[in-house]
């Protein structure tokens, strides 16, 4: 049959254009087909493969090149001085750690972002990947102490992310075509979905392989630890004397502090593995003849056993960043008279293995104080994370100018002609350390009785200058004298402790004040560490009931 108009009638045929059979063909750039929970997983997947391959490329060859790594010492680098102070100040010596959770946090969160953006385009979660290796490329090649290839752990990592996030993307499309599980007519169960969860499984397995191995693969390649165990240092030339009567014992805290308690700031977020049987020490600059010294050279060297204390200049007023320890070494200041150092040549620079950068004021070194390049602490060669297996102590110096870890090299030069790492940052250059005092019990949120006698100790310093008297004051009533314990020398710390009996309930106010070796008291003006050291008296409130 036909119409009026001669077209064909009959009954209507079935559109040409309706949709086939599903295809697992993958298809790019599918907006909405990929749920944003599983793109952001994609994205974390593919960075922690990256990660991994990185790690394990890096362990290979410079650990120190590891992309976190390498972003991170970047990160140290630009970060504006008043936020370094801020972090020290916060975590103290779990700046290092705050850090790197930072960064992994930061990085969790742009991997989220590379995944949501690879959901609507695949290129642009490719190109996010790449900006990050690029990134981490970048701060491997502008690290201080870096070399030429610090950039291969970044850009491999960088590749294995990139493939990583294809494939997950390309898995993820495929289940989304597939659908869901679903019950076919006869009963049997298909399941959709299986191709990412397989895939994503594979990427973890990667990321954790490559974490994990890198890290076993850093230490068998490796271990300065196992290194320092089987060093024996060679007894002092001159011993220390033993530490009679250098503690009073009414609460302060120990004369001497355990290498696992002393205090630790620096800037390494990997520890630097030097190998003493390869170490060497260059002394050059503004000197008459260069020196190479290795390790054994220094151990075959009359060794001197010293107890000193170490500040840092960030530490606050009643702060906790000092300890002392007994230091076995080689004196500085003959191996620079052996060097010849020239009469103009007023500042040592110190660079550790990393590429840390100290300027020490060489009239310093060579006044008569005992500066050391240390092998020993307390008893034992260097521990690592202290600088194993030589570090430079300068008592009368807060460590910013003084205390090199891992020290490699050592150049005779001038303020003028050079800046070390923190004095860019606007510490002073030179670095006394201040007169200071600190309350160590009773604490803060300790109450205490009505008319039991309370000891009130604590320690006070001044290194290389000494500690000839120690005041208490409780509310606004006079200062009391406290007793002293006895000292090695003037570049340690002093115990004090002053016996207490309160009479009347309620808050009480309690502060302490020292006078150095020459009778001059301690600055009460308050001031931040920031540039030179902090001031002011320690004050504690403690309740009496």
């Amino acid at each position: 049959m036909a119409s009026t108009d001669g077209a064909p009638t009959g009954p209507p045929r079935p559109p040409t254009d309706r949709p086939g059979p599903p295809t697992d063909r993958p298809r790019s750039g599918l907006a909405g087909r990929i749920e944003p929970v599983r793109a952001g997983l994609i994205g974390l997947l593919a960075a922690g493969v990256s990660l991994g391959v990185g790690q394990l490329v890096a362990a290979a060859f410079r650990p120190v090149a590891a992309p976190v790594i390498a972003v991170g010492n970047r990160f140290i680098v630009l970060t504006p001085e008043p936020v370094k102070r801020w972090a020290i100040d916060r975590f103290g010596t779990g700046d290092k750690s705050a850090l790197l959770t930072g960064i992994y946090l930061v990085l969790a969160l742009a991997a989220v972002l590379v995944g949501l953006a690879a959901a609507r385009r695949l290129r642009y979660g490719l190109a996010g990947v790449a900006l990050l290796g690029v990134l981490g490329g970048y701060c491997a090649l502008t690290a201080p102490a870096h070399r030429a290839g610090d950039a291969v752990p970044s850009v491999l990592g960088a590749l294995a992310g990139l493939g990583c996030l294809a494939a997950l993307h390309r898995a993820a499309e495929r289940d989304a075509i597939a659908g869901p599980a679903r019950r076919q007519p006869d009963g049997q169960l298909v399941t959709g979905r299986r191709r990412f969860l397989s895939a994503g499984l594979t990427a973890a397995g990667v990321a954790l392989v490559g974490g994990l191995g890198g890290r076993l693969a850093q230490f068998s390649r490796f271990d300065a630890n196992a290194a320092r165990a089987r060093i024996t240092l060679p007894p002092p030339a001159e011993p220390a004397p033993v530490p009679a009567g250098f503690d009073l014992g009414k609460g302060a805290v120990p004369f001497q502090t355990p290498n696992n308690r002393f205090y630790r700031i620096d800037t390494a977020l990997s520890v630097p593995q030097l190998d003493p049987g390869s170490w060497r020490l260059r002394i050059h600059g503004n000197v008459r003849r260069e020196l190479q010294l290795s390790y054994a050279d220094l151990l075959a060297r009359p060794l001197v056993e010293r107890w000193i204390t170490l500040t840092c200049v960030s530490n606050e007023v009643g702060g906790d960043l000092i300890s002392t320890a007994l230091f076995r070494g080689v004196r500085l200041a003959d191996l620079l008279r052996e060097a010849g150092v020239a009469a103009d040549a007023d500042q040592l620079v110190a660079t550790s293995s990393d590429g840390m950068t100290i300027g020490t004021p060489t009239a310093t070194v060579l006044d008569g104080r005992d500066a050391l390049l240390a092998v020993g602490m307390n008893g034992q060669p260097l521990p690592v994370e202290h600088g194993f297996p030589v570090r430079m102590v300068v008592p009368g110096l807060y460590g910013y100018v003084s205390a090199c870890k891992w020290i490699v090299d050592l150049e005779a030069t001038t303020f003028a002609a050079y800046q070390a790492y923190w004095v860019r940052g606007g510490w002073a250059p030179r670095g006394p350390v201040r007169l200071a005092s600190r309350i160590d019990r009773p604490s803060g949120s300790q109450a205490v009785r009505v008319g039991t006698e309370i000891p009130v100790a604590g320690v006070a310093w001044h290194q290389h200058t000494g500690i000839s008297r120690v005041e208490v004051q409780v509310d606004d009533e006079a200062w009391q004298p406290a007793v002293l314990a006895r000292v090695p020398s003037a570049d340690t710390w002093r115990q004090w402790v002053w016996l207490w009996t309160p009479r009347t309930p309620g808050r009480h106010r309690l502060r302490v004040r020292a006078y150095d070796a020459g009778g001059t008291a301690q600055d009460a003006t308050p001031a931040d560490p920031f540039p030179a050291g902090a001031t002011g008296l320690h004050t504690i409130a403690v309740t009496a009931r």
